[in-house]
């Protein structure tokens, strides 16, 4: 078989994809031309931009044999991360167009996983919007779930692939939960690796104050795990390292669990944040699933933090990030910023980051840092600790644009995301399950939260649970 009707191309995750193409089932070429075809047909959801089709299929009809996915349709985010094939806009129209002339160390690795990218995916303006609605990319990114809801951001067009059948894996970032706040939207999996677990150069050292990483999205565990095992490692001169894992991710999920973990779980949010019922029941259902398993549930109580300290120390790195990029990228220009440049949030954040002082950003950083010990001290004598991955049901769109003032933009992220961006400050492992939705289909996301450089029993409960309640079946309507 080198070609498959859209609903058999849909079925397929990454690692079946390439056992079809080592037994010559398949070709790269025909799996590209089926993604290239689903591209179009859901080119309606506005998950794609600078798309390289023609290119892309002549790569793929040339294409070496290599890596754990041999050579699959992927997608690269469009979040910067340098490419020579593809430009960049990070959402926005002041940075569009960026081109690179060489690639970063991750471009690389995904490549010679056998993953070929031929577009970038959507994002929010300087990926810092939890909702997908760029003006650069003319709106809203939309939901294959309900389209009058958010998929959640910034790696919100990565989702919606992988949602939708497009691609079975995807490129993501997590800043503030970048990775596991649209997986939760859109009902796929999203793994956010520890701090210093995958590349960020060698142009970039670190993004955000060491609180964002790259990973990726996928319908299954075994896609996530695989990937995993492909882009992991240190970066020489990289200024973080996660512990070495032990062995391949992709054989251990495989493997029955060597012992019962020791299971803790929050069903509260610091400073009384509320809590949508649909999310609690979420958390219940994946906690009893880990009682029948075997595994022990113990309380456990919130980290001792400040968290509206966190979330103004969080606010204060994003706008000075805001800064830098503005900054170069209007040098470059060699013309004074334009009122239309950037969105609302972006430019009232671009005055703030301009007022922060050298100490406010190094207390933020040591802020981060205090979080990692908290979280450690509250999970001492769990494995892994449960949580809801969103406090409400992915929002209505447009109640998370990137409109008003920065700091009431933050604030009202922070009652959203809750649990997402303190995990960022952390550094710790987490992954979003897709196993819960409402009664109309909405999904709705649970998180497992490891210890720092555990991703392999997060990746191991998580296909535990896939087994248990399995969900790559269960897919939008959109998708045909």
């Amino acid at each position: 078989m080198s070609a498959f009707t859209p609903n058999e191309y849909d079925a397929l995750d990454g690692v079946e994809m390439a056992r079809l193409l080592a037994e010559g089932e398949t070709s790269s070429q025909g799996l590209m031309a089926c993604a290239i075809d689903a591209a179009r047909r859901h080119a309606d959801l506005n998950a794609l931009t600078y798309e390289r089709f023609d290119e892309s299929l002549a790569l793929a009809r040339d294409w070496q044999p290599r890596g754990v996915f041999g050579g699959i349709p992927f997608l690269l985010k469009d979040s910067g991360l340098a490419s020579t094939r593809f430009p960049s806009s990070i959402g926005s129209r002041l940075l569009d167009d960026t081109t690179y002339t060489v690639n970063a160390t991750l471009t690389e690795r995904f490549e010679k996983a056998g993953l070929i990218s031929f577009a970038r995916s959507t994002v929010s303006e300087l990926c810092m919007g939890p909702s997908t609605e760029a003006v650069r990319n003319g709106g809203a990114t939309f939901n294959p779930w309900d389209r009058s809801r958010s998929v959640g951001g910034s790696s919100g067009g990565a989702a919606v692939a992988v949602a939708a059948g497009i691609v079975p894996v995807a490129h993501g970032s997590d800043g503030g939960g970048s990775i596991r706040l649209p997986a939760a939207c859109c009902g796929v999996y999203g793994l956010k690796p520890s701090r210093g677990r995958v590349p960020m150069g060698p142009f970039r050292n670190e993004g955000w104050g060491g609180m964002a990483v790259d990973g990726v999205l996928t319908r299954t565990v075994r896609d996530s795990a695989a990937a995993m095992d492909a882009i992991s490692g240190y970066e020489p001169g990289a200024p973080y390292g996660a512990p070495p894992k032990a062995g391949s991710y992709l054989e251990l999920i495989g493997r029955a669990p060597e012992r019962a973990l020791r299971i803790g779980v929050w069903r509260h949010a610091w400073n009384g944040i509320a809590i949508a019922p649909e999310c609690l029941a979420a958390v219940e259902r994946t906690v009893a699933l880990c009682r029948d398993m075997g595994h022990e549930i113990v309380e456990v109580p919130l980290p001792d933090i400040d968290y509206e300290a966190f979330v103004r120390a969080h606010g204060s790195v994003l706008a000075s990030n805001i800064v830098l990029a503005v900054d170069t990228r209007v040098k470059l220009r060699g013309r004074a910023l334009a009122a239309d440049d950037i969105e609302e949030v972006i430019r009232d954040g671009y005055a703030v980051g301009k007022g922060i002082a050298a100490t406010q950003y190094v207390e933020a950083i040591q802020r981060f840092h205090a979080i990692g010990r908290a979280f450690e001290a509250a999970m001492r004598g769990c494995d892994i600790v449960i949580s809801t991955t969103l406090t409400q049901l992915p929002v209505k769109l447009g109640e998370l644009a990137l409109t008003g003032g920065f700091w009431d933009f933050r604030s009202k992220v922070s009652r959203y995301a809750t649990f997402l961006a303190v995990i960022n400050a952390s550094g710790q492992p987490a992954a979003t399950l897709p196993m819960n939705r409402t009664a109309e289909g909405v999904p709705i996301g649970t998180q497992l939260i490891g210890h720092f450089g555990r991703e392999d029993q997060v990746l191991a409960l998580s296909a535990q649970l896939e087994r248990a309640a399995p969900w790559a079946s269960v897919r939008p309507a959109a998708r045909g």
